[in-house]
C-alpha cells in the first residue's frame, strides 16, 4: 500500500515538474513577443519611462500609421511578398521531385547522394557566403531578387530529407500496382506520390516562407539599392545613429510577424502531421 502510495506521489510530483518546466519555457519564448506587441501601443516616452510597466500607461494606434510613413512600407512588402512566394514555388517544384527519385527509384548511387545531401546541412552559410557573392557579381546579378530566388528552384538539402523521409513510407504496393496498371513514372509521381505528400509538402512551404519571409543576412549581401529592400531590412531604418524609434519599430515588427503566426495557425495540422511522419524532429 506504501509503494502504491509513494509511486503515485513520485508520478504527481515529476508531472507537476514538467508542467513547471514547460510554463517557465513559455515565458522565455513568449515574453519578448509581449514586449514587442506592449511597446507597438505605447508613445516612445513611456517606452522608457520607469518604473517599466507590462502594459502602456497611454495606449495609441499613432505608431502604425506613422511607421509606414517612416518608410515605403508597402513597397518593402511587396518586396518581400514577390521573393517569398517565389521562393516557396521554387521548393515544391523541386524539393518533391528530387526526394522522390532518392526515395521511390532504385538507382546506383542514390544512397551515396542521400548522404552527401545531409552532409552538406553541416555547412554553415557563412563558409559559402563569400564564394557565392563572388559567382554573382561575376554574372552581374548582385542588386537583383535572382541570388535569393534561384537556389529555391535547385531545393535545400533539409527539406529534401523531410520529403524523402515522407516518401519512404509510401507502400511501394501502391506504386507497383500503378506500374501494372501501364502508369509511367511521372504518372505515379503525380497521381499517387504528391497526392499522399500534402502533409510533408505544407511542412516545406511554411519552412520556405519563413526562411524567405524573414530572411536578413541574404538580401543584406545582395541588395543595397534602397527601392529593391526587403521589409527585414526596411526595419532597420527606425534604428538611427544617436537614437531609434522603439515605438514605431515595434507597430512595424508586429504587422511584419502577425503573417507568419497567420500562416502558421492556418496549417499548423498538415505541418505537425508532416514533420512526425518524416521521422524528423520540428
Amino acid at each position: 500500500m506504501k509503494s502504491i502510495r509513494y509511486y503515485r506521489t513520485k508520478k504527481t510530483i515529476l508531472y507537476l515538474l514538467k508542467g513547471l518546466i514547460i510554463i517557465l519555457l513559455c515565458i522565455v519564448f513568449v515574453t519578448p513577443f509581449i514586449v514587442m506587441i506592449s511597446t507597438s501601443f505605447r508613445t516612445n516616452s513611456d517606452a522608457f519611462t520607469k518604473p517599466v510597466t507590462l502594459f502602456p500607461r497611454i495606449w495609441t494606434l499613432k505608431n502604425f500609421p506613422e511607421a509606414m510613413k517612416v518608410i515605403p512600407y508597402w513597397r518593402y512588402m511587396g518586396n518581400t511578398l514577390f521573393i517569398t512566394i517565389l521562393s516557396i514555388a521554387g521548393n515544391l517544384i523541386s524539393t518533391p521531385m528530387v526526394a522522390y527519385s532518392l526515395a521511390k527509384i532504385k538507382w546506383r548511387g542514390s544512397s551515396v547522394i542521400a548522404g552527401l545531401l545531409m552532409a552538406t546541412m553541416m555547412i554553415p552559410y557563412s563558409v559559402t557566403m563569400i564564394p557565392l557573392y563572388r559567382v554573382y557579381a561575376a554574372l552581374h546579378l548582385t542588386n537583383t531578387y535572382v541570388p535569393l530566388i534561384l537556389p529555391t528552384f535547385f531545393g535545400s538539402a533539409y527539406f529534401i530529407i523531410i520529403m524523402r523521409q515522407f516518401m519512404a513510407g509510401i507502400s511501394d504496393s501502391l506504386l507497383e500496382a500503378a506500374k501494372i496498371d501501364g502508369a509511367n513514372e511521372l504518372q505515379r509521381y503525380t497521381g499517387i506520390v504528391l497526392p499522399l505528400c500534402k502533409p510533408a509538402m505544407t511542412t516545406v512551404a511554411i519552412y520556405a516562407f519563413m526562411n524567405a519571409w524573414s530572411d536578413y543576412l541574404a538580401p543584406m549581401i545582395y541588395i543595397t539599392k534602397t527601392e529593391k529592400l526587403t521589409l527585414s531590412l526596411g526595419l532597420q531604418q527606425f534604428m538611427g545613429e544617436y537614437s531609434t524609434d522603439w515605438a514605431r519599430l515595434m507597430a512595424a515588427a508586429l504587422i511584419f510577424v502577425v503573417p507568419v503566426v497567420v500562416f502558421y495557425i492556418i496549417f499548423q495540422r498538415n505541418f505537425v502531421q508532416g514533420v512526425s511522419t518524416s521521422g524528423l524532429k520540428a
